[in-house]
């Protein structure tokens, strides 16, 4: 599933070649997604400018003067910015065609994305429980310590909780709970601010390292020009069950987590 990093890099791809562009069709092919998609979108949004993008945890938002274009890429979605005449695919389920000809394409073979459409974003029911966002100066060791001193469930766990703080995957989990020297099974009340100072250290970075190497192409993520990311190069413990600890050797090891496998090394991490 695009995390983070992937929705984050699909956002600069296409930040540049929308903004200020003015949408001249939009094309539904499939309105059956995770959500229907509006059927008045084409009224909605053709002949009007768009003013800018940004993001909000996983979701994709393009902002009009009137409103906000939701998008979300679900299990396995890709935005794709395509400058030619390519003809659309059978799992290629929503157009938003510009004014230069240029479009940008919803390709969703598991059709658990969303395309839809909010005049308040922050209001949509989507959106308006998100927690935290890692990236900003808020979340910090003193915000974490306070906001998880009560809770009982492993940190893996707590920190994967879009309700406290958006944006923090699997693999992502996994790859900051080892920089920062952390049990994925230590019970989120025992820690200490110090350490909830060094994983929110060590979330950020590992968050703006995956964002620099364009996220991480598992299965078939691609940024928004068709480039595959390369974090998964640096991996040190995601998907490396048996394979030797970059630090210290020791065989990593897996186990499972509220259903989802967890990966660390049992010498660095206490």
């Amino acid at each position: 599933m695009p995390e983070l990093p992937e929705v984050e890099t699909t956002l600069r791809g296409l930040e540049r070649p929308l903004a200020g562009r003015t949408v001249a069709a939009v094309v539904v092919r499939n309105a059956a997604l995770r959500w229907p998609v509006p059927a008045n979108l084409q009224e909605l949004l053709v002949g009007k400018p768009i003013r800018s993008l940004s993001r909000r945890a996983k979701y994709l938002l393009i902002h009009f003067d009137h409103g906000t274009l939701i998008l979300h890429l679900g299990m396995s979605g890709r935005l794709c910015h395509l400058i030619g005449n390519e003809l659309p695919e059978k799992h290629d389920h929503f157009d938003l065609v510009l004014d230069n000809g240029a479009l940008v394409r919803l390709r969703d073979p598991r059709r658990f994305g969303a395309v839809l459409w909010a005049e308040d974003p922050l209001l949509h029911p989507i959106l308006g429980s998100l927690g935290v966002e890692p990236l900003l100066d808020t979340f910090n060791g003193e915000w974490l310590h306070r906001n998880i001193r009560t809770r009982t469930a492993a940190i893996k766990q707590v920190v994967m909780d879009g309700k406290l703080v958006v944006g923090v995957g699997n693999i992502y989990a996994s790859e900051s709970l080892f920089r920062a020297g952390i049990n994925p099974k230590t019970a989120a009340n025992k820690l200490s601010v110090a350490r909830c100072e060094r994983l929110v250290q060590e979330i950020k970075a590992t968050l703006a390292d995956a964002i620099k190497a364009g996220g991480s192409s598992l299965r078939n993520f691609f940024g928004a020009d068709g480039n595959p990311g390369y974090f998964q190069q640096e991996y040190f413990v995601y998907g490396r069950t048996g394979e030797p600890c970059k630090v210290c050797g020791t065989p990593i090891a897996m186990i499972r987590q509220g259903q989802r496998s967890t990966f660390y090394c049992p010498r660095c991490q206490r």
